[in-house]
């Protein structure tokens, strides 16, 4: 147990922002099954882009437990600060700062992963969005720009300085995006010289290796990201082994398509039922790759109409394995 600012993040098992995945639905799914923290999907700070659909999705945390983490990207440090306050004044109970993704389309806007290279800026952007709001500002972030360029302690040391209140850090640079392997070293090093909690990433995908991380890097939660995708039983996995010491079973299978069905069900009733239906295909997919399904998965996914989808999953799916 930690605290972010006022707000008290009871265990460790922590769900990362996964543009185009962790919406609003995902993050309730894993937060009910056992996530203790989540931070919506990147959102720019170029506030001409607030009314797009993209944005008011984005945007939308009714009924989320608290705390409502909200991240945002740029280069622009007013414009961050300002794209704050208004996610404050939406209901964002903290702000995180994305210098951490590495998609070239956001590299090449200097955002992201990118921002590594600049701690002046670095430094400008969290002092500007630390003074705009009276929430909690955390800052997401990987190890460096490359092999060469690894500075995450002086990014670190900025962050802290400047009134960061919690640090999460992926083991990866930007120029390895997400091959490789992560390297916990670093992240080590950074908590031995930080007060404010710090929070490994990447890929952290069981219950043992969650214990194994937290064990190398002394670190005060881990985030969960391609992992809990199809299978957010992670994190009571991860939750019941750090605390208990042994292993819950694994969902059966009629859990799996039942928690897979109420999710498809839920991205219907957010997104529509035409944009819900297709965005539902890639979660379907996941979920049945851990049945070995995946045959299924693409006769499911050919179906266009959203009450069809759910009926194909209910009537014939669910029958075939309970």
């Amino acid at each position: 147990m930690f605290n972010i600012g006022p707000h008290t993040i009871e265990h460790p098992a922590m769900l990362a922002p996964m543009a185009g995945i962790t919406d609003r639905p995902f993050r309730q799914m894993c937060r009910r099954l056992g996530a203790s923290y989540a931070v919506s999907e990147m959102l720019s700070c170029d506030l001409s882009l607030l009314k797009t659909a993209k944005s008011q999705f984005r945007r939308n945390h009714e009924g989320e437990p608290a705390p409502i983490a909200v991240q945002i990207a740029g280069a622009d440090p007013q414009a961050i600060a300002i794209a704050a306050q208004q996610d404050v004044s939406n209901g964002a109970q903290i702000i995180d700062i994305n210098m951490g993704c590495p998609a070239k389309k956001v590299a090449k806007k200097k955002c992201g992963s990118a921002l590594l290279a600049e701690p002046q800026l670095v430094q400008q952007i969290i002092e500007a969005t630390v003074k705009a709001v009276d929430v909690p500002v955390t800052l997401k972030t990987r190890l460096g720009t490359d092999e060469d360029n690894k500075n995450i302690l002086q990014i670190a040391e900025i962050a802290e300085n400047n009134g960061i209140q919690a640090l999460f850090i992926h083991g990866r640079t930007k120029q390895q995006k997400y091959t490789g392997k992560a390297d916990y070293r670093l992240i080590a090093e950074v908590k031995k010289h930080l007060s404010i909690p710090v929070i490994a990433n990447g890929d952290i995908d069981s219950a043992d290796k969650a214990r194994q991380v937290l064990e190398e890097t002394g670190c005060d939660a881990i985030m969960v990201g391609r992992a809990a995708q199809g299978n957010p039983w992670v994190f009571r996995e991860i939750q019941h082994h750090l605390r208990c010491g042994g292993y819950l079973p694994r969902p059966c299978a009629e859990e799996i398509i039942q928690v897979m069905y109420d999710h498809v069900r839920q991205l219907h009733l957010f997104y529509g039922e035409f944009r819900g239906c297709r965005i539902a295909r890639k979660h379907i997919k996941w979920f049945l790759e851990h049945l070995q399904l995946q045959s299924i998965a693409r006769i499911i996914n050919q179906i266009d109409n959203a009450e069809e989808q759910l009926e194909f999953i209910q009537s014939k799916l669910l029958k075939k394995v309970a």
